[in-house]
């Protein structure tokens, strides 16, 4: 008789006891809580691919550098809500040496990891214009970000891209910014779930379109330099990220520290504001922020509300980081190809007990390895997928999470050890014996 690795009444009691509707439409973090409960029940330790937690030790020169600061006595000290001038420097510098972009140091924003980036964003977009109340997500990408929305109380629009690479991109996009009540669109390159990378046409597309149509564009570059079908390390040279800085002046990027350098514990992050944004004039701000400069409006207004400041001692940290990446003496990318060479093994492996990788393809080219993939299971819808897999003791999230239309889950590599690999294969043989009949 074919039975499951643990017992269904383990992870259905869980479920009921943190009364989560349907697994398959859960949040990250209640993935966590459930997996975490089930564990201590049942002892039996889940391959968990829900959480996008780095897996590698923190960068040391970060560490270093954090620990310097706290010695000079940064702790006492309240740090200026714009940020400290090294790290605003050395983060305009980072983005010269590999993206090629010039930017304003003063216009660099240190914020409490991306997630506070990108919510103080959203909410000074959201008010730049009365005409316009929406923003626009290019989809799939990073769920907590609808979330905030929610909370805010701010409206979206949201489409999957996959079926519109390339120059199908460009109406696509009209369809939605011909309404006239678009102020801001949203994307993650490196994409998370996908992986899928959006290049330099459709970047191109982006900025013509912010630029026709008078759009802020938020690109979130959480996994800077990690296309590992490219060597993006070579401060000062290309081949640079990608980005849509190059084709327009309506833009924010995002940078953090968390995934990059593996220091996400200290929630650091970068906003670069472009030069032209940063200064820009919004008299419709004057009505909720009692400002009109946007750049004004996002530090003395939301950030000084939200946490008047960025923790001191990690924007010493962040700024070493980005010195040693500049400087050459630090090589980012090559730390964090683990990532990439542990999702070929894991894709194969699933491949090979009846799962199928849903975004296969990168523009016709196979999608690259990196910090996230996607796989289904035919017959299953994602839901079911997501709850059946609990069985096996393997945790994930569902794509419709992530603005998804298709059916499956997204599966993280970065706390999936090498050393459990033989066991992740022998629970997928398991699932695949249980279910393929």
């Amino acid at each position: 008789m074919k039975v499951p690795l643990i017992p269904f009444a383990s992870v259905d009691s869980i479920i009921k006891e943190l009364r989560i509707p349907d697994p398959g439409q859960a949040t990250i973090r209640e993935i966590v809580a459930l997996v975490n409960g089930v564990e201590s029940q049942t002892g039996i330790k889940y391959v968990r691919m829900e959480m996008g937690v780095p897996g590698l030790k923190p960068a040391q020169v970060g560490i270093e550098a954090e620990i310097e600061a706290l010695r000079a006595g940064v702790a006492s000290i309240y740090p200026m809500v714009d940020g400290v001038p090294a790290l605003k420097q050395e983060a305009a510098r980072f983005i010269k040496a590999f993206m090629d972009v010039d930017v304003a140091p003063a216009a660099c924003i240190p914020a409490v990891g991306i997630m506070q980036a990108t919510y103080t964003t959203f909410m000074a977009a959201a008010h730049t214009d009365k005409q316009k109340d929406m923003a626009l997500f290019i989809d799939p990408g990073f769920p907590v970000q609808k979330q905030q929305m929610m909370v805010a109380g701010l409206k979206y629009e949201s489409f999957d891209v996959f079926a519109f690479r390339g120059e199908k991109l460009r109406a696509k996009l009209e369809s939605y910014l011909k309404k006239g009540n678009i102020h801001s669109i949203i994307y993650s390159n490196p994409n998370n779930p996908t992986w899928i990378c959006l290049t330099e046409e459709e970047l191109r597309i982006i900025g013509e379109l912010s630029e026709k149509y008078d759009v802020i564009i938020m690109e979130d570059l959480a996994y800077f330099g990690m296309d590992f079908r490219r060597d993006l390390y070579t401060p000062g040279r290309p081949p640079w990220q990608a980005t849509v800085a190059k084709y327009t002046g309506n833009y924010i990027l995002f940078i953090s520290g968390s995934k990059i350098f593996s220091y996400a514990g200290q929630r650091i992050a970068v906003m670069a504001i472009s030069p032209a944004l940063f200064s820009r004039e919004y008299p419709d701000l004057q009505a909720r922020f009692r400002c009109t400069t946007f750049g004004n409006a996002i530090t003395q207004r939301i950030l000084y509300a939200l946490t008047s400041g960025t923790c001191h001692s990690a924007q010493y940290a962040l700024a070493a980081m980005f010195k040693a990446a500049s400087d050459g003496s630090f090589n980012f990318v090559e730390e964090v190809k683990e990532y990439g060479e542990k999702a070929g093994i894991m894709k194969r492996m699933f491949v090979e007990n009846g799962f199928h990788i849903v975004y296969d393809n990168d523009l016709g080219d196979p999608i690259g390895d990196g910090f996230y993939f996607t796989v289904g299971y035919a017959g299953m819808t994602e839901a079911q997928l997501v709850h059946n897999l609990l069985y096996f003791g393997i945790s994930a999230i569902g794509l419709k999470n992530t603005g998804s239309e298709r059916e499956g889950i997204r599966a993280c590599v970065s706390h999936v050890r090498r050393d459990q690999f033989p066991d992740l294969e022998r629970r997928l043989k398991m699932f695949n014996e249980f279910y393929r009949d």
